[in-house]
């Protein structure tokens, strides 16, 4: 049974919101991406602070959208109140997509995580990705049950998550202060030459680990105090992320010769297993598996929401505004479910790896169409007179830069497959026009 409200019931509070942040941005990323900046060496930590650098800046300017417009409901409305609705609606349609393909790529990667422990049943055709499709299933159903279900995970799933970075930052700590390990480390980081261009590519591929720092504004409409929480969430949990993955890099190029990590599929495993027995890479494994777990939860809860919020304002057919008793968007997750199942099921006679890099550049794509238009949308606000203030223009300026960079760096392929996501909104934005008077008059600019 569903009906249709006005606004959802603000049920997330500050941690809840905090656990969306972390727990959404720390996915399967970093337990890979030493290994791929292993080849960097010093290149890397520079490319990291660039990348932690631009975030933290989207993530201020974020921050000071939500607190400038703490009735919103997200994104699309701050979008929307400098540029109009038909902005914000394409903005939105291209990050949906980003939502539910991320979903199908977790998904993948979770049942990846889980292998190790019953390699023989993996490896029979179909199983992996069925298996997949079955998590994305299991999050949805978990959606529909309300906020209270999917916050109650994320927090626990985020705890978690933690603990195997914490612990290799820990081993790190003992045994560079115990001096074990202090003849080795200058030798083993990879000696690559300090250059703009490798500069400029290890923060290319650090992004892809720290997307995800915006989730805590996407549920806007049901954040308790949403001035305040939204931008305590995203800039904290933005500044924890981006230390700790700065510190586990290090760690990683500290005590595991560059030569070892480059070609490792479980880098931050092999490190612990050096010190603490091989049997530590099914530890991390495990861990790695409640990492992606927790995020495909986090970001199956958020996929309806921009849905939900299209449709409220008149951009999206009216009946995705429709929720169950719990307050749950029931036809916008069913959607976003049936689309993640279908993009794994087109891969169910090939490897569980074959359509991940696609999904990772697709998802990349549409994220930056988002952070680029916030930027923008705090700069236009600032000529309007609608916002002021030294430290926001700075950090909008130097969000929009950084964005315009990540798409220059990202390639000619990456930038075309943005426009073909905004393109495939048109026939929707046109339908909707075509439908009734009041939705053709919301999306006119």
């Amino acid at each position: 049974m569903t009906h249709e409200i006005k606004a959802p019931p603000r049920q997330i509070g500050l941690w809840t919101c905090l656990a969306l942040v972390i727990g959404n941005t720390i996915g399967t990323g970093i337990f890979l991406i030493p290994a791929a900046l292993a080849p960097f060496g010093w290149n890397a930590l520079y490319g990291w602070g660039i990348t932690i650098g631009g975030a933290l800046c989207l993530a201020y300017v974020f921050a000071s959208l939500a607190r400038l417009m703490p009735e919103a409901g997200g994104p699309y409305d701050y979008i929307t109140s400098a540029f109009g609705p038909m902005a914000g609606f394409f903005v939105m349609w291209a990050y949906w997509i980003s939502q539910w393909v991320t979903n199908a790529g977790i998904g993948i990667g979770l049942i990846s995580y889980l292998s190790p422990f019953a390699p023989e049943f993996f490896a029979r055709p179909a199983v992996g990705p069925l298996c997949a499709i079955g998590m994305v299933i299991m999050m949805t159903a978990i959606a529909l049950r309300g906020v209270k279900a999917s916050g109650s995970i994320q927090i626990v799933t985020t705890i978690l998550k933690v603990i195997p970075l914490l612990t290799v930052i820990f081993v790190a700590v003992i045994v560079l202060g115990t001096g074990d390990g202090s003849d080795a480390t200058a030798a083993n980081i990879a000696p690559t030459p300090i250059s703009i261009a490798a500069i400029a590519g290890a923060a290319a591929l650090a992004l892809w680990p720290m997307q995800g720092f915006e989730a805590g504004c996407i549920p806007a409409g049901r954040v308790l105090d949403p001035g305040r929480t939204i931008a305590r969430a995203t800039l904290f949990g933005t500044l924890f992320v981006g230390v700790v993955y700065v510190l586990v890099t290090l760690a990683v190029f500290l005590l595991l010769p560059s030569e070892i990590a480059a070609q490792s599929s479980a880098p931050l495993a092999d490190l612990i297993g050096r010190f603490w027995g091989s049997e530590a890479g099914k530890i991390i494994a495990a861990f790695a598996a409640i990492s992606a777990l927790g995020a495909l939860n986090g970001w199956v809860f958020l996929q309806a929401e921009v849905l939900l919020v299209l449709a409220e304002r008149g951009v999206f057919p009216r009946f995705f505004a429709r929720v169950n008793n719990k307050g749950m968007p029931v036809y916008a997750q069913l959607v976003g479910c049936t689309l993640s199942v279908a993009l794994i099921a087109t891969n169910l006679s090939g490897g569980m790896i074959e359509i991940y890099s696609f999904i990772v550049l697709l998802a990349t794509v549409a994220t930056l169409v988002l952070y680029l238009a916030g930027a923008v949308t705090m700069l236009a606000l600032i000529k309007q007179g609608k916002a002021k203030g030294a430290a926001v223009t700075f950090t909008a300026l130097v969000g929009a830069t950084y964005a315009l960079w990540t798409f220059y760096g990202a390639g000619a392929e990456a930038t075309m497959w943005g426009a073909a996501l905004l393109a495939t909104g048109v026939p929707v934005y046109l339908l909707m026009r075509r439908s009734s008077p009041s939705a053709s008059e919301s999306l006119r600019l």
